[in-house]
């Protein structure tokens, strides 16, 4: 169940869950702030809860808000897209060859045929994105299985405006959002593997803590560079 509780000029979501502790996240593009919490927790004891932490939910808010957007694409010849973190020049070339897109050195080149319009060039590239994604995974999947000793029986991977990933414990099943194949391939990790301790330890987030600590020391840095990095414009049709 979720429950919209206003804090000031704040709009903040509350969903109940089978938890232990209190759970604040934010959302791009706009900050939207969800609180999760224990399902027998008052909306009393929330609000006073959510009030004591209001400097904080306005901070996280606010950096947010002004996070810095990437550009419109347009997904014309020598515009520039990312892999990776990398930076790549598009190279458009029309012909009646089947449609593909692949890297030729610092190229992402896009085979398409002839009047092909904004949208289908955009589809192309965010499939190929996604299959990068995919192929990154399993490796990282088979070392996180190997330290926590969980298995993921299904991943998807698919374009997610407000989470980089998420995870179903009940189907042991994760979620990627395909915008990381333009990360850093180390955020890729550090979101695979919060999202597999979900998996693990989905009412403790003292717990996760401690393994991620433990695992891979770096995640705080990951985390602080996904939301510094550029976030992908929505347009207004979405």
């Amino acid at each position: 169940m979720i429950k919209p509780l206003q804090l000031g000029d704040i709009a903040v979501d509350v969903v109940w869950k089978k938890i232990k502790d209190v759970h604040f996240s934010t959302y791009p593009p706009t900050g939207r702030v969800r609180i999760s919490v224990p399902t027998r927790m008052s909306m009393d004891s929330i609000r006073r809860f959510a009030i004591s932490k209001l400097d904080w939910i306005k901070q996280l808010h606010q950096k947010l808000r002004e996070q810095e957007r990437e550009t419109s694409r347009e997904y014309l010849d020598r515009e520039s897209h990312y892999l990776w973190s990398r930076r790549y020049l598009l190279t458009v070339i029309e012909s009646e060859q089947p449609v593909s897109v692949e890297l030729s050195h610092s190229h992402i080149v896009l085979r398409m045929r002839s009047g092909t319009d904004h949208a289908k060039r955009q589809a192309l590239l965010e499939e190929w994105y996604r299959e990068q994604v995919k192929k990154a995974v399993p490796p990282l999947f088979a070392k996180w299985e190997r330290l926590l000793g969980v298995k993921v029986e299904q991943c998807f991977v698919q374009r997610m405006k407000t989470k980089w990933g998420s995870g179903n414990a009940d189907t042991r099943s994760i979620r990627l959002n395909t915008e990381l194949a333009k990360k850093p391939r180390e955020c890729l990790e550090y979101i695979v593997a919060h999202e597999m301790l979900q998996l693990l330890e989905p009412a403790s987030s003292a717990r996760i803590v401690a393994l991620m600590d433990q695992h891979l020391p770096k995640w705080r840095y990951c985390r602080d560079l996904l939301t510094r990095l550029p976030m992908q414009e929505e347009r207004a049709v979405e």
